[in-house]
């Protein structure tokens, strides 16, 4: 039997010449991430160890992002501990405010991720770097102080699902409404523990930045992890970021899948996930003119420059509806400066939108646009669980930029088709 793209890439970093799923393995890391919130957790533990060395400061980083500008006095403590870490082990990879960005938007910006690497963070949606062919997957603060140390960590070998791609996708549909899609057909528990292999022709249709939100989508579904073939476009978007050496994998031929999904992208519609699951899908038409209060557009789902695009052509000449509250969040601070230069950061303001610098904000109920009680959002974050942005009588509707954008201008949510015609 043959490999997966996953298990390929994991054999190798075990120094093994074929692994299959359900085995426990021991892997070298390429990068071990933590975050403002989950950093100084595994710090903690770290020197509760009484550990004293880390593996390579070049190969950890640590992006303060969460509640970062600091919002209370106990999110300034984390960070303070996180930088501390930081400046002892001259940690290479160290983005505080300023410098730092949403970080899995960050990470593959500063060419932190490359095809074939085994990366682990301290963060569920670590998935995300799928989108360039690597294994990438969250774990607990303790694994992260584990790889730290030790540059090493365990893995069961996920089985896998094959989802083929085919087709075109049609105007104000993206890689959002794909994953939403997804998640709807096979559930929150459809891909549990495996790997969400994604091939097809029609990944060709797809932009880079359709593939880091489908990746990063992936725990949605269960996933341990998310991954798509490298192709021109992928290596056009590592050319002068990655310097170092990098090796795509392609699965065999034989590869053994617990199933295949087909989706054909040019029936998609616009998207939406209704409370309290990303399951929970309907097209936008079926909930069309359901109010809302707040719109956010950002996080490390959908906060990239196609993103704002998307959000911008909507919004372009009009206005949010009174009533409601539409907040912008560019994912890093070089993806705001590029919407700067394009004059998509104007076009927001001029709609009555308000810009923010890059955090996550809202998105985990930390700040910077937590809702009320009773109140609703459109996001184009990925969790839409209870309470997750406000308090338990909030609700949360997920969509795409096109859906949340034409979403604020109607007060309500709208299909993006409805405005643009």
């Amino acid at each position: 039997m043959g490999m997966t793209m996953t298990q390929k890439i994991l054999a190798k970093h075990a120094v093994l010449d074929r692994v299959e799923a359900g085995q426990l393995i021991e892997g070298r890391l390429d990068l071990v991430l933590g975050n403002d919130i989950t950093a100084p957790v595994a710090i903690t533990e770290f020197d509760k160890a009484g550990l004293t060395e880390i593996f390579d400061k070049d190969k950890i980083a640590i992006i303060l992002d969460h509640s970062t500008p600091c919002k209370d006095i106990q999110s300034a403590r984390l960070c303070s501990q996180a930088r501390d870490f930081a400046k002892r082990f001259s940690i290479t990879n160290f983005y505080d405010v300023g410098q730092m960005g949403v970080e899995h938007a960050l990470i593959p910006e500063k060419g932190l991720a490359a095809p074939g690497e085994v990366i682990i963070g301290a963060d569920s949606h670590t998935c995300t770097y799928g989108a360039l062919g690597a294994f990438s997957t969250g774990v607990g603060s303790t694994d992260m102080a584990a790889g730290m140390a030790t540059g090493l960590s365990w893995f069961k070998v996920p089985s896998a699902i094959k989802v083929t791609l085919k087709g075109e996708l049609q105007p104000y549909v993206s890689g959002k409404d794909v994953m939403l899609h997804l998640i709807g057909t096979i559930g929150v528990d459809g891909a549990l523990y495996k790997s969400l292999e994604f091939g097809g022709e029609g990944v060709a249709q797809l932009t880079m930045d359709d593939r880091f939100t489908i990746a990063n989508m992936a725990i949605e579904a269960g996933a341990k992890n998310g991954i798509f073939p490298v192709d021109d476009k992928t290596r056009a978007y590592l050319d002068g970021r990655v310097t170092r050496a990098w090796e795509a994998v392609e699965p065999d031929a034989d590869a053994v899948y617990d199933r295949e999904v087909v989706i054909d992208l040019s029936a998609l519609k616009p998207t939406v996930a209704l409370p309290h699951l990303p399951s929970n899908t309907r097209t936008v038409d079926e909930v069309a003119g359901t109010p809302i209060q707040q719109v956010v557009i950002g996080s490390c789902t959908n906060g990239r420059l196609d993103d704002l695009r998307r959000a911008a052509e909507i919004l372009k000449g009009r206005k949010v509806a009174p009533g409601v509250r539409c907040i912008v969040f560019p994912a890093t601070q070089q993806i705001m400066l590029d919407a700067m230069a394009e004059g998509l950061i104007n076009i927001f303001i001029e709609a009555g939108a308000a810009v923010s610098t890059p955090t996550c904000g809202p998105c985990l109920g930390g700040h910077m646009g937590v809702l009320s009680d009773g109140e609703r959002a459109i996001s184009t974050t990925n969790r839409n669980f209870v309470g997750r942005m406000g308090p338990v009588s909030s609700e949360i509707i997920l969509a795409s930029p096109a859906v949340a954008a034409a979403s604020a201008v109607a007060g309500c949510v709208a299909n993006p088709q409805s405005l643009m015609g």
